[in-house]
This record gives structure tokens, sequence and C-alpha cells, in this order.
């Protein structure tokens, strides 16, 4: 009975230690990135972007919100030229989430801060 625990504890390790994509732990992603843009004025804060860098390198979290991450990093006022390119490349991806895509338009769309029906389609996201 112990080495069938053991066996199947080893399995279990093997399988799960690398990150898979259907285990990508998007929604603490989504929830760090909307939380920064409900609050955002003009750029985020040092705080926010030490959390945003942390999912933008977390390859645990798919790649789309990887690049969302990098993009309200990036901030300043609007995004930037490259993150604009992303971030339609996001929208574009047929297999980015819906969750995602509208935040990728959120993104595309500010303009010092997201604007009160921009912070009303975040909190619906979550």
């Amino acid at each position: 009975m112990h080495q069938l625990t053991s066996l199947l504890l080893f399995c279990l390790c093997l399988g799960f230690s690398q990150p898979h994509p259907a285990f990508a732990d998007n929604a603490s992603a989504a929830r760090i990135i909307v939380g920064v843009l409900q609050t955002l004025d003009h750029f985020p804060s040092a705080a926010d972007k030490t959390a945003l860098m942390a999912v933008a390198n977390d390859e645990s979290n798919s790649r789309a919100f990887r690049v969302l991450a990098t993009a309200v990093h990036n901030l300043q006022h609007t995004a930037t030229a490259a993150d604009k390119e992303a971030l339609n490349a996001v929208i574009a991806n047929e297999r980015t989430t819906s969750q995602a895509r509208e935040i990728a338009r959120i993104v595309l769309e500010l303009n010092h801060s997201a604007s009160a029906e921009a912070k009303a389609r975040l909190q619906s996201l979550l």
C-alpha cells in the first residue's frame, strides 16, 4: 500500500511540475490588472508596477495576460505604440479569452485613466 501511495504521489508531482496553460492562474492575473486599471491615475504606482511585473514574468499566466500586464505597467497616460501593437495581436488571436480581449480593448481606449464606463466593464469581468 505504501508503494502504491508513493507511486501515485510521484505521478501527480511529475504531471503538475510544469505549468500547463489550462492551469494558468489567469484569474489572479486578471484581478491584479483590473485592480490597477480601476485606480489608474495617468500611470501605475510603484507598487502597481511591481505587481504587474510579477504577473508579466510569471510563465504560469497565459501569454495574453502577460502582454496585458506589461502594457499596463508601461502606461504613461496611454499605451505605448509597441504595446498597442501587442494588444491588438491579443485581440486578434482566436485563442484569447473574452476576458483578456476585453481588458486589451479597455487598455487601448485609455486616456489618463479609465472612464466610468470602462470601470464598469472592468468590474463585470471579475
